[in-house]
């Protein structure tokens, strides 16, 4: 096991457990919002396909602390906004972490999973959010601009590739 990789998979795994502690946060402070409450279930399996790599490599599971060091947005809006963001730098996270990686393919195969989910369904569906939560709290939505109410789910893996009725 090399330095590399327990720097990698501990970055990726603090990555997740921040996202997770946020979206609780949101979800508590907003009620059960979408997306939030879609990926907060992606984020629970992303944490669970890493802590496998932990144990084959012999790295201890970092503890999960993030709880009480993230910020609640004071709105769904800004906190759609700021999920817009963190899976732009999610993304580029991962892409940062396969090049650390490229002798582990195990590894790289969930960061490469983890980083298709947060750029094909996670980042849509906060842009959805971000761009459409104003005027769905306008249409009886709850008031609260709530995102990707609808169809429901696309896709099994990630969780949060939903649409919106036309």
């Amino acid at each position: 096991m090399s330095e590399q990789l327990k720097r990698a998979l501990t970055e990726a795994i603090e990555d997740e457990y921040k996202a997770r502690a946020t979206y609780r946060l949101i979800i508590n402070k907003f009620g059960a919002v979408r997306p939030f409450v879609n990926i907060i279930e992606s984020e629970e399996r992303h944490i669970r396909a890493l802590i496998p790599l932990f144990w084959k490599y012999g790295i201890p599971v970092p503890e999960d602390d993030w709880a009480q060091r993230v910020e609640v947005p004071e709105s769904v809006q800004e906190a759609c906004q700021a999920g817009v963001q963190g899976e732009i730098e999610n993304a580029a996270m991962y892409q940062r972490l396969l090049d650390l990686t490229q002798g582990y393919p195990d590894v790289q195969r969930v960061f490469l999973n983890l980083q298709r989910a947060s750029q094909n369904n996670h980042l849509p569906a906060f842009q959805r959010c971000a761009t459409r939560g104003t005027a769905q709290s306008h249409q009886g939505r709850g008031g609260r601009g709530q995102c990707g109410q609808g169809r429901g789910l696309r896709h099994r893996r990630g969780g949060c590739g939903h649409s919106l009725p036309a």
